[in-house]
């Protein structure tokens, strides 16, 4: 594990509005709170997403970018960046890894957070083919792609982004987190950038009440103790 004080920059890359909101919103504002500079970088819009909706995938599409950055204000992150995948049909592919590979070398990141490649068999929700694809993808671009210098020759070449290598990529939705993150402090804020969401959380009943109790167990398995909240990572060291 890095020390937190090799932390400095950090990108999350998530598949949908909202998942870096259920997956690591607490631990997002604590590094916030702590100087780190956060970038959210989302592949799809989220545009096949919604509740009863009435409107048409583009319009969804577009409330979903809003809501997705209001819920980054909750915890401080101003940098929000969406690649405009259909969601829904992301697949592993060159074209992905050559997106997320970018970002990576503008960011210049200390840490990447994203959704655990693996189907997870305890819980269905963090299987979505969406999050495996991104997952996956995302690891094949920290390495080898983001720190191979011939790696997509033309990022170097057209926009001048040099190769940069990710010391650590931290996984969410997985079956074995080994890092948990004692959220107490930010759940409230980890509530109101989920409560941002409000097409696809609205029409839920009890749901600050499910969250609550969702991260408090996880509190308990972290060995945090009762009444504490926690956020769990599966670790990757990738030096």
């Amino acid at each position: 594990m890095l020390p937190e004080s090799d932390i400095n920059r950090v990108l999350v890359v998530s598949a949908h509005p909202d998942d870096a909101d259920f997956g690591a919103a607490g631990t997002v504002a604590l590094l916030v709170d702590k100087g780190v500079e956060v970038t959210y970088l989302l592949v799809t819009d989220g545009d096949a997403g919604g509740n009863e909706r009435t409107l048409d995938n583009s319009g969804m599409a577009e409330l979903r970018r809003s809501e997705q950055k209001e819920a980054a204000k909750a915890v401080g992150v101003s940098d929000v960046r969406f690649l405009g995948y259909s969601d829904g049909s992301v697949v592993p592919s060159l074209e992905l890894r050559r997106d997320i590979s970018r970002v990576i070398r503008q960011v210049r990141p200390d840490v990447v957070i994203t959704h655990h490649p693996d189907r997870n068999y305890h819980f269905i929700a963090p299987s979505h083919p969406d999050h495996r694809a991104v997952g996956g993808s995302a690891l094949d671009a920290v390495y080898p792609d983001a720190r191979n210098p011939y790696a997509y020759p033309e990022l170097l070449r057209d926009e001048a982004l040099e190769a940069w290598t990710v010391r650590e990529v931290w996984l969410t939705g997985g079956m074995t987190p080994n890092h948990w993150v004692d959220i107490t402090d930010s759940i409230d804020r980890k509530l109101a950038a989920l409560t941002s969401h409000v097409s696809q959380v609205s029409h839920v009943e009890g749901f600050t009440e499910f969250v609550r109790t969702r991260f408090a167990q996880w509190g308990e398995q972290a060995g945090f103790g009762e009444g504490r909240y926690a956020e769990g990572f599966q670790v990757v060291n990738t030096a």
